[in-house]
């Protein structure tokens, strides 16, 4: 699997970089957070972020005033497990070191909910480059570039990935793929997701270790 970079032509079709905002303080406040040497963790909606004067430019610049969450997925990472998407793009910042996102089209996904896992690709986001990933990006944890692991922020409308309150009806199809608000979800035999995860990605579990080009 080749690594392109998130400045790559190829990235055009998955999502944007998003220039012009100061991040700085995010940032800092990011480096403060927890991050796992085995394994992820994930923050939906962190207070001491969202009180930062930059939420306002996040809600106001980049998502029209909708309210947002500001939060992080951290932790040790290097295969790909799953895929998600949501109803909307997500944005990511890469926080300490580089981060690989290991991405597929949502158009890919058959009509029995699989997915070829051969189809994805991989790319490189720099320190402190804010990504936004399209709606139509599956995605899911970062892959970590060093053995320091990742710290990623993670802007989405308020609510994603909070637990559902009930069980909703099947009418559309897509509902063995709802795994929290705005989530749907895709999992891999090898990928130890939780119980009840639709597993529907097909092919190898890749690992950004093994996988990637070195040439």
């Amino acid at each position: 699997m080749k690594l392109f970079n998130v400045t790559d032509p190829e990235f055009r079709e998955y999502g944007r970089v998003i220039e012009g905002l100061d991040t700085a303080e995010l940032i800092d406040e990011m480096k403060k957070t927890d991050c796992p040497e085995d394994g992820t963790i994930y923050v939906a909606s962190d207070k001491k972020l969202e009180k930062l004067p930059i939420y306002n430019e996040l809600k106001d610049d980049l998502w029209g005033g909708l309210p947002v969450e500001i939060g992080y997925c951290n932790g040790h990472n290097t295969k790909l497990n799953g895929l998600e998407y949501h109803r909307n793009s997500e944005i990511n910042i890469p926080v300490g070191g580089n981060m690989i996102l290991l991405l597929a089209r949502q158009q890919d996904i058959t009509k029995e909910h699989t997915l070829d896992t051969a189809t994805c690709k991989a790319f490189l986001v720099p320190e402190n480059t804010m990504v936004e990933v399209y709606a139509t990006s599956l995605h899911y944890a970062p892959c970590q570039t060093s053995d320091a692991g990742f710290r990623c922020v993670v802007i989405l409308p308020y609510g994603t990935n909070f637990d559902l309150s009930q069980k909703l009806e099947k009418k559309t199809g897509e509902e063995p793929l709802l795994a929290a608000v705005n989530k749907w979800l895709i999992g891999h035999p090898e990928g130890g997701c939780a119980e009840g995860t639709f597993l529907g990605l097909v092919g190898k579990n890749l690992d950004t270790s093994e996988d990637l080009d070195r040439e």
